[in-house]
């Protein structure tokens, strides 16, 4: 296998995992804040279909992204409104999101069907995107060094700066957190916002970047992956990029399988494995359930009212 096989590779793992790291990182603040939203793949398609449609109709790539991080953070208002400000069941009222996303993005992306834009370009000059084996590093889009960043700077505010740890006591004890002033609808407002922008932007990063055209349903079922990386990461930035790269690799597997001309594996296997290695997950995580072995918020999806 030469290099250049091998940066290709790596190129396409990076960008397979991108979409998902940033869905799960979004999520990750949400559920340290105390708040369980399943609604993670409808913001993505909401985000995917509004950045396309912004992109299309404007011909920038830049204010398709901006376009979809709106279209996230609005879709998760509505879910803050509903389970913060009215108490709805949170495990419910996200299932609905999600199926809200689907119907909603079936419905605006009708028109754009087939259609194709201009697919979001690497950062850097083409000197170093496009050398056979600096392009490893330097041939990436904007999103890609951006959800790098965003890793880095989650992780930094969670464990390093008084924000980030009012946020944690607000996941792990609301009631000592309100009693001793802290405005714990407003921080869960905000985290939930923040998981909004990063699963459109996530969202997005599928029809700007990956297949820059649109299709129905187009995040296929990453945004419940999303869901389950952030439980096989226990919640820590770290392991979530290194399990978002994990999961990555295995969807890569296909098409990889593909080119190299493997014909003794069916491809509806190997299209499998994303899922299977998903459902693996849910396992790990039941079972650390019944030995106490998970680190999940205290107050993960538990209602909280003020009075």
């Amino acid at each position: 296998m030469t290099s250049a096989i091998l940066v290709s590779i790596f190129m396409t793992l990076v960008a397979a995992s991108t979409p998902i790291l940033l869905a799960a990182l979004g999520e990750l603040v949400t559920e340290k804040a105390g708040v369980l939203n399943l609604g993670v793949e409808g913001m993505m398609l909401c985000g995917a279909v509004a950045g396309f449609a912004v992109a299309f109709s404007t011909g920038s790539t830049t204010l398709g992204l901006v376009a979809a991080v709106v279209a996230g953070i609005a879709t998760a208002m509505v879910f803050a409104v509903l389970t913060l400000s009215l108490t709805a069941n949170q495990v419910a009222t996200g299932l609905a999101l999600t199926i809200f996303g689907i119907g909603a993005s079936s419905l605006i992306g009708a028109g754009f069907v087939g259609r194709t834009i201009t697919r979001l370009g690497p950062v850097f000059p083409a000197a170093l995107s496009d050398h056979p084996l600096l392009r490893a590093v330097f041939g990436h889009d904007i999103v890609v060094y951006l959800s790098l960043a965003l890793v880095l700077g989650v992780s930094l505010f969670l464990r390093k700066t008084r924000p980030g740890l009012i946020l944690r006591a607000v996941g792990e004890h609301d009631a000592s957190a309100h009693a001793i002033g802290y405005p714990v609808i407003a921080i869960r407002y905000a985290a939930i916002g923040f998981g909004g922008a990063l699963a459109g932007l996530g969202g997005a990063y599928f029809s700007l970047a990956l297949t820059p055209m649109w299709a129905d349903r187009l995040t296929a079922g990453r945004g419940w992956i999303a869901l389950a990386l952030v439980v096989f990461a226990a919640w820590r930035p770290g392991r979530l990029l290194l399990g978002a790269y994990l999961f990555g690799a295995v969807m890569t597997l296909e098409l990889q399988a593909k080119a190299a001309g493997v014909t003794w594996l069916a491809p509806e296997l190997l299209a499998m494995a994303p899922y299977l290695a998903t459902v693996a997950v849910l396992t790990m995580m039941s079972l650390g359930r019944r030995t106490g072995r998970l680190d999940a918020p205290a107050c993960l999806g538990k209602p909280f009212s003020a009075s």
